[in-house]
């Protein structure tokens, strides 16, 4: 007889070593090691660092103390974006190459002045869930020749997702497997709300939201345990996913952790750390109690 072996789930705890973990990291780290043992799976660390401005080795270490006192144990090596660049860099040309990334040229400045001089005269701008404008159409509909002038004079620019182009290739709903905390089952990816999304800008070769899903693939990752502030993120992941024939692992996006006044936990407002509260004498039991497990 032939017996089939089954694979394991795999799961992956991703932090960006730009800050010090807090509560609401300790809440998804342990969600992931506890629902990766309860389902006798593997759960990979990934070190999501390619923010090379911000990203430093005293924060990467420091996610190493913390993970290891809250007895959180992943398999070896660990992942680091910073050196998979070639990786992003191959799945970004692929798309350029089929015409559904274009350059982008205009500053963050540049287009505040737009949005804010077009809302002046009463009339609304496309915002993203997260509440950034829509990049404005200039470039998108540049003709090629000007494009090409443009980048052959060295002008910085991101490259960026022509949604559009994109959704009509498509040609079809898309849809993910959701198992998370506020909804379930399949839902529909929407990722034009997020207009011409970043692939990749002058200053890092690569953007989050392509870099996550060339790492998922590339590790296997089968089940992804993250918090709710990812949830409508994951509509443009399945869009790339779909446009670079990547498998698309299900999702489980969890409540986050907010302090006294409803606000999600953030590195840049110094909201207590675990390192800290480690230092007061706390213990990983503690910190278990503290974010409701």
């Amino acid at each position: 007889m032939i017996s089939i072996l089954r694979q394991k789930p795999v799961f992956r705890f991703a932090p960006s070593p730009n800050g010090r973990l807090h509560l609401g990291h300790a809440l998804s780290a342990f969600l992931n090691d506890d629902t990766a043992k309860a389902a006798d799976g593997r759960l990979l660390l990934r070190i999501e660092d390619i923010d090379l401005a911000r990203c430093t080795p005293e924060f990467e270490a420091g996610i190493y103390a913390d993970l290891n006192w809250l007895g959180i144990e992943w398999e070896e090596p660990v992942r680091r974006q910073q050196e998979h660049f070639p990786e992003y860099q191959a799945a970004l040309h692929s798309l350029i190459e089929r015409g559904l990334v274009y350059p982008s040229f205009l500053t963050r400045t540049e287009v505040k002045k737009r949005v804010a001089a077009y809302e002046r005269l009463g009339e609304s701008w496309p915002r993203d869930p997260d509440g950034t404008p829509h990049y404005p159409p200039d470039d998108r509909d540049r003709r090629e020749e000007e494009r090409d002038a443009m980048l052959a004079s060295g002008l910085k620019h991101a490259w960026r997702l022509d949604m559009n182009k994109a959704l009509d290739l498509v040609g079809e709903p898309l849809f993910w497997t959701e198992t998370g905390d506020e909804r379930r089952g399949e839902i529909l990816a929407e990722p034009d709300v997020w207009g011409d999304v970043v692939l990749s800008r002058s200053d890092a070769p690569s953007s989050y939201h392509l870099s996550v899903v060339i790492d998922d693939a590339l590790q296997g990752i089968t089940q992804v345990v993250r918090g709710l502030d990812l949830f409508h993120a994951t509509s443009v992941h399945r869009l790339l996913q779909h446009l670079l024939n990547l498998p698309q692992p299900i999702y489980h996006h969890h409540r986050l952790v907010v302090d006294a006044d409803g606000r999600k936990l953030s590195k840049s407002e110094g909201d207590t750390g675990l390192a800290e509260l480690r230092a007061k004498g706390l213990s990983a039991a503690d910190i278990r109690r503290l974010v409701g497990l």
